[in-house]
């Protein structure tokens, strides 16, 4: 038993923690693939501000995905 809390302890220290993907920066891109790129970057504006959205009305974790593709939804109508 003390082998297996030993064990756990040094995987749970060992692992790196995960990263979210980075901003796209279009000024570090090919110049064929800019305009990918800044659209890639909007999309990924848009995504952050409706996580951020979420985050601040305490969406539960089961209603997220929903919330998300509603908030998205709502962006692409406006404009």
């Amino acid at each position: 038993m003390n082998q297996f809390i030993v064990v756990a302890a040094v995987a749970l220290l060992v692992t790196v923690p995960a990263r979210s993907q980075g901003l796209v920066d279009p000024s570090k891109v090919a110049p064929e693939y800019r305009e990918a790129a800044e659209k890639r970057r909007a999309e990924q504006i848009r995504q952050r501000e409706c996580a951020l959205k979420a985050d601040l009305e305490k969406v539960l974790p089961r209603d997220r995905t929903d919330y998300l593709n509603h908030c998205l939804d709502a962006i692409a109508a406006k404009q």
